[in-house]
């Protein structure tokens, strides 16, 4: 089973209304929670402890974390989720790396939109090219171990938690 991180603010229970812009202090702005997507610290992430980093930046953003579960992937799940890239040359390697040792699933939480701040915040794909400031710019090292997988799209987000999390699809 995973760990299911919901946070109702106490105002909220308490029944104010826009206590959720107040923030979990009730002094801060915090943007309505809308959209969410998935992130994926992969084994290379989780092998080289940098966990808290990561999920520590995703927090940093204002994003929340939903749903989290440390997991090993078998290779019929990590099939299934790069399935679009079957007829590629490095799939073969790509589910091997995938389903090689635990990864950490994360459902997150934001605004509108928030698989493109999570995709932001990770930088692209190649760790060489990403900008100095995102995981990827400052943690990566090489493109095949980039640390990190991010939904791309709304409906990337709806078919990789209905992967891994159906009971939140």
């Amino acid at each position: 089973m995973y760990l299911r991180l919901e946070f109702e603010y106490q105002l909220q229970r308490e029944g104010l209304r826009n206590a959720r812009s107040l923030g979990a202090a009730g002094c801060c702005y915090s943007p309505p929670l809308v959209d969410r997507t998935l992130v994926i610290v992969k084994p290379d992430g989780v092998e080289r402890g940098l966990v808290g980093e990561i999920v520590g930046r995703l927090e940093r953003k204002n994003l929340r974390l939903v749903a989290a579960e440390l997991r090993t992937i078998t290779r019929e799940l990590a099939e299934a989720h790069y399935a679009e890239h079957a007829e590629r040359p490095f799939f073969a390697d790509l589910v091997a790396f995938f389903s090689r040792s635990p990864v950490l699933l994360l459902v997150v939480e934001g605004p509108k939109d928030t698989f493109a701040v999570v995709r932001t915040l990770m930088g692209v794909t190649n760790p060489a090219e990403a900008a100095p400031g995102t995981i990827r710019g400052d943690l990566g090292i090489e493109t095949t171990e980039n640390l990190v997988h991010g939904s791309d799209s709304h409906e990337s987000a709806a078919r990789e938690i209905a992967l891994f999390f159906p009971e939140l699809a």
